[in-house]
């Protein structure tokens, strides 16, 4: 599977390859129609009626570009289209196993970034290219309790590559600029438990909680073209040739979702959700951050509501929308050209076809705008840099299956 990344605006992706595209997430943890319930909510599985297979592509087009403003100090360009055309993929299995068990597996990600700007560009000593990719194991099981609740769980292990370049001014000896480099793997686990209660029959509402990731990277950063002088202070510093080892935890998050039927043909979904923002310190791997290694990345806890809908046009035809909003964790004093996360607004459609009893094609698109991104950030050896993003959006183009047996 590939590893899904995003830019511009944020880390934590609802997008995972699955008809939840179509409504924006709206109803991830309460519509349980399909096996992308597996990782969305496992105790959904229970509703399923028989096995089935999910499988989900979906082209990721970016564009993110920096606009700088007065106050900027750097000499260079604006940095291009961060962006770019980036593929994803996902697969989820559901396992009838009785009546009242079932067991799952989901093969996606739900957390990363991507950005790669030019190289003579105003911003790069804080950044030329950051990457931050995710990829989830995640087996799950659930159990029907009674008629009214069922309860699951799952627990996967979690690959993260982290890599990142920027430049390193020379100006003190009058070089063109060198090159920093930092890149590693490392694994983590995730957790989660998820429960689904259905008081009425058209009315259900879904519970699932994520557990944090740890992940450890570990690498000696790799400097190329360094002049005497910042040699000279890289050596006095100790931190000369000295391994860098950076902690990310990978914010734990709970959804709460409900799904409601007013006539048959005509279902209203809607999310709440809080992540765990203030748990999370991304550092900009730079010559300044090697050199003193303090940082406070000053993160705070973000909230997710969404909005949806679903409608049976005819027997084979389901058509699709939704809207959602997420606030941004970090304001404009402490938001970094690395990881310029703003708020979010997602507007989607979709829709899915019963090709047959056994088989459902289903294709879904989302606009997602990441917000302004307002950046003013000042560092000795950076200069000082003013702007903010526009555009700033992610065009989702999802094409899913799913089969039954």
């Amino acid at each position: 599977m590939i590893a899904q990344p995003a830019l511009g605006a944020g880390l934590i992706l609802y997008e995972i390859n699955a008809p939840t595209t179509g409504t924006a997430s709206a109803g991830w943890s309460a519509l349980a129609t399909d096996a992308s319930t597996a990782f969305t909510n496992p105790a959904g599985m229970t509703r399923l009626d028989r096995s089935q297979l999910l499988a989900g592509g979906q082209p990721l087009i970016v564009d993110s570009q920096f606009d700088r403003e007065a106050g900027t100090t750097g000499v260079g360009g604006d940095g291009g289209n961060a962006g770019g055309v980036l593929p994803s993929i996902g697969g989820f299995y559901a396992h009838e196993l009785g009546e009242k068990w079932r067991l799952g597996v989901g093969l996606t990600s739900y957390f990363g970034l991507g950005l790669d700007y030019d190289k003579d560009w105003v911003g790069r000593y804080y950044a030329q290219e950051g990457n931050f990719i995710t990829l989830i194991a995640a087996p799950s099981a659930a159990y029907r309790v009674n008629d009214w609740l069922s309860v699951g769980g799952s627990v996967g292990a979690v690959y993260g590559r982290f890599k990142s370049k920027s430049a390193i001014n020379n100006f003190r000896d009058s070089l063109p600029d060198g090159q920093l480099e930092y890149k590693d793997g490392a694994v983590g686990v995730v957790g989660s438990v998820g429960l689904l209660v259905e008081p009425f029959e058209n009315a259900r509402f879904g519970l699932t909680y994520y557990s944090p990731v740890d992940l450890c990277f570990e690498d000696r950063p790799s400097l190329t073209g360094v002049g005497n002088g910042l040699q000279l202070l890289l050596d006095a510093s100790g931190v000369a040739g000295q391994k860098v080892k950076l902690d990310f935890t990978l914010p734990q998050w709970i959804m709460v979702s409900g799904v409601w039927e007013p006539i048959e043909d005509l279902a209203i979904m809607a999310n709440a959700n809080w992540q765990d923002w203030s748990q999370f310190g991304y550092v900009d791997v730079n010559i300044d951050t090697v050199l003193d290694r303090t940082i406070d990345a000053n993160y705070k806890d973000t909230f997710h509501l969404a909005i949806g809908a679903q409608y049976r046009l005819a027997k084979p035809w389901l058509l699709m929308a939704g809207f959602a909003y997420d606030s941004s964790p970090v304001n404009t004093s402490n938001r970094s050209v690395a990881l310029p996360l703003d708020r979010q607004l997602r507007y989607a459609l979709g829709a899915q076809y019963d090709w047959n009893e056994n088989l459902t094609l289903g294709l879904a698109y989302e606009f997602l705008y990441a917000g302004s991104g307002n950046i003013r950030q000042s560092r000795p050896n950076a200069g000082t840099l003013v702007g903010d993003y526009s555009p700033n959006h992610i065009q989702f183009v999802n094409v899913n299956l799913v089969w039954r047996f």
